[in-house]
């Protein structure tokens, strides 16, 4: 049976189906049903970074939601003994960035709460980024996770 309980001490990688360098994500802090709370450490060596901005541009936030939303599916797969599945980001409601840039030599914790979810594997997350408790980021975002990825892409190119 998946242990939980040292959830931050283990690799995203073991919960989404990303693979470096696209794992934006920096560390799994806590999950709570349907809810997941993420790190993410924005350094020179973060993807997007901009060393014009000394920093993240805010747009790439819409992916740091996505991530933590396939690592809480990730972490729901595991307590379920089953396997990491693909989703897809179809778009965000209410999005608002607070900062132009997640700056250099900082973290940055995404909370994400699922409000609804159909067994189709439509689903709708409120999201929001936090810097030092404050609200940086936040968005209504939706996603689709199929149960066969690869069915539902195949069936959609015919």
């Amino acid at each position: 049976m998946f242990d939980i309980s040292n959830l931050a001490e283990q690799a995203v990688e073991k919960f989404i189906p990303h693979r470096q360098p696209m794992i934006l994500i920096s560390q799994l802090l806590s999950h709570s049903p349907d809810s997941l709370l993420t790190q993410t450490n924005i350094s020179t060596s973060s993807p997007y970074f901009d060393a014009s901005l000394n920093g993240v541009p805010n747009y790439v936030g819409i992916e740091y939601m996505a991530q933590s939303i396939a690592a809480l599916a990730g972490v729901e797969a595991h307590l379920r003994d089953d396997i990491i599945r693909v989703g897809f980001l179809l778009g965000s409601r209410k999005l608002k960035m607070h900062i132009p840039t997640f700056k250099l030599g900082q973290n940055y914790q995404t909370r994400v709460t699922r409000l609804y979810q159909e067994e189709s594997g439509l689903a709708v997350f409120d999201c929001q980024i936090l810097h030092n408790q404050e609200v940086v980021a936040e968005a209504n975002v939706n996603v689709f996770q199929p149960q066969d990825a690869q069915a539902y892409i195949a069936e959609s190119t015919q």
